[in-house]
Parts: C-alpha cells; sequence; structure tokens
C-alpha cells in the first residue's frame, strides 16, 4: 500500500512539472538584467590648511549647492589680508612719490641733472610700478585664502560621511564630508553579445527594486533609459547576478534613472526590464 502512494506522488510530481514545463511562458520581447544603483560622491575638503572652527552638518543631512557646511578659524588668514592690504597701499604711495620726483626732474635735463640720474629716477619708478603689481597679487591671493576658510556643498545631495570634528587641525585637501549628489542616479548592469543588436541609446526600461511600495503593495518602480552602451567587452564580474550561469564575455551599459529618489541607496540591488519590440514601450512590472 505504501509502495503504491510513493508511486502516485512520485506520478502526481511529475506531471505537475511537465505541465508547468510546457506549458512556461517564453518572454522573448523582454529582457531581464540585474545591476546595482551607483551614485557620484564627493570627497568635500578646505583648499587651506588650519583649525576647524564649525562644522554645521552630521550624517544624513541634505545639502544645496553652495550652501556653507563648515568654517575654519579664520584669525590668520584675516591679519595676513590686512597685512597684504597695507601693502598696497603702501606701494601706491611708493608709486606716486617715484613718479613725482621722475616727472619733475625729467625737464631739468642738461641743465641740473644728468641723463643717469634721470634714468635712475625713471628706473625707480618703473620698479615702484612692478612691486605694486605684486603688491596686488599678493592681497588677492590673501583674500582667496580667507575666503577658502569657508566651506561649501559642491552639489544638491546629503551628507553620508562626516569624517572631521570642531577642534581637529586639517591640512588642505584633508577631507572633511563625503556629500552623495541627488543626481545623477543610474545602475550599471552587462548584457550578453547576442542582445547588442537590440540595444541601444535613449530606449526606454523599468528599473525595479526590491522595497514593497506601500501605496501599491508592490515592489517599487522607476523610468528609465540607457544612456550608455560599452563597445568594450569584458568578463562578467563575479558580483553581477543574471539570469544564466556563464562567463562569457559581457558588455557594461549604464541605465540612468529618470524619477530617482531618496529611496535608492549606494549600491542597492535592483532589477532591470528592457522591451526589445523596438518601440521603446516601458515593460510592465
Amino acid at each position: 500500500m505504501i509502495k503504491k502512494i510513493i508511486i502516485l506522488l512520485v506520478v502526481v510530481c511529475l506531471g505537475i512539472f511537465l505541465y508547468f514545463k510546457f506549458n512556461e511562458k517564453q518572454d522573448t520581447d523582454n529582457l531581464t538584467l540585474y545591476g546595482n544603483i551607483e551614485i557620484r560622491q564627493v570627497d568635500v575638503s578646505f583648499q587651506v590648511s588650519g583649525k576647524i572652527k564649525e562644522m554645521l552638518k552630521s550624517e544624513g543631512d541634505e545639502v544645496k549647492k553652495d550652501e556653507p557646511i563648515a568654517y575654519l578659524d579664520d584669525t590668520d588668514y584675516k591679519l595676513n589680508y590686512e597685512m597684504a592690504t597695507a601693502e598696497v597701499e603702501r606701494g601706491k604711495v611708493l608709486i606716486d612719490e617715484a613718479e613725482s620726483k621722475y616727472k619733475r626732474h625729467k625737464p631739468l635735463l642738461r641743465d641740473s641733472v644728468t641723463e643717469q640720474e634721470l634714468t635712475t629716477l625713471y628706473n625707480n619708478y618703473q620698479q615702484a610700478k612692478a612691486n605694486y603689481n605684486v603688491a596686488l597679487v599678493n592681497q588677492k591671493i590673501a583674500k582667496n585664502k580667507l575666503e577658502y576658510t569657508k566651506l561649501y556643498a559642491p552639489d544638491e545631495g546629503y551628507i553620508t560621511i562626516r569624517a572631521q570634528e570642531p577642534g581637529a587641525n586639517i591640512v588642505q585637501g584633508q577631507t572633511i564630508y563625503t556629500v552623495t549628489k541627488t543626481k545623477p542616479v543610474w545602475v550599471k548592469a552587462y548584457i550578453e553579445e547576442s542582445y547588442l543588436g537590440n540595444i541601444k541609446n535613449n530606449m526606454e526600461v523599468k528599473i525595479v527594486t526590491d522595497s514593497i511600495d506601500k501605496q501599491t503593495n508592490s515592489k517599487k518602480g522607476y523610468s528609465g533609459y540607457i544612456g550608455y552602451v560599452s563597445s568594450v567587452a569584458e568578463f562578467t564580474p563575479k558580483t553581477v547576478q543574471t539570469e544564466n550561469l556563464r562567463t562569457s564575455l559581457v558588455y557594461a551599459i549604464r541605465v540612468y534613472i529618470n524619477d530617482a529618489d531618496e529611496y535608492l541607496k549606494q549600491g542597492m540591488p535592483v532589477t532591470i526590464k528592457i522591451n526589445l519590440n523596438g518601440n521603446n514601450e516601458q515593460c510592465n512590472n
């Protein structure tokens, strides 16, 4: 009796398997790829060295382009700028004095002033102008360095790393924050050579995440387009998941997301659905 039951179960399971196997619909219009979200990040640093006076942002804070995010102690930089400004004023006085002497003595040439003396006065005048120009450059440099004690957000985004704290002495170029930009957001994926003839730039695609949208109670989807198809083949990276396990040559593609939001994070795995019927319509989820 038990033997008959086992045989019956095997037959039933085999029948179910064969039913789904032969009734499985092969989707030849849609191509499914897998990739990960990539977002540009910027390591933000001061252009001068100094002691951090104030940091205005923490991890997770949003930033706008050109928004102040940190300050250095600018005491010495202010003094340097004031000194450079004083040198400019001094240089202007010396120019006026040298020019006045030269112009006063020029009409007296061959009467009471020799040609050598007049040449010396003229050279002094030219030297004063040169010194004044150097002072102007130094003033501009000092002003720039004073402005460099203020750190601004390079673009719209959010803080992912706060690498320093107020009171820290930092050097020029040392990372203070890492800012993740909100745009552009793209997915890097890989495609087999056999599909290259159906793929081109600006084709519309659908990107699906594993996150559930509470409003639709289904996986959250986004619209996008193919913005780049590599012309160089490479071996399938070990981290790439594809429908078929393979070690053949593939081509990298980049899919840009049109309606990216704050729920897309760096490295998040997503599914890309591409319609191959030639009309660039987005695939259904």
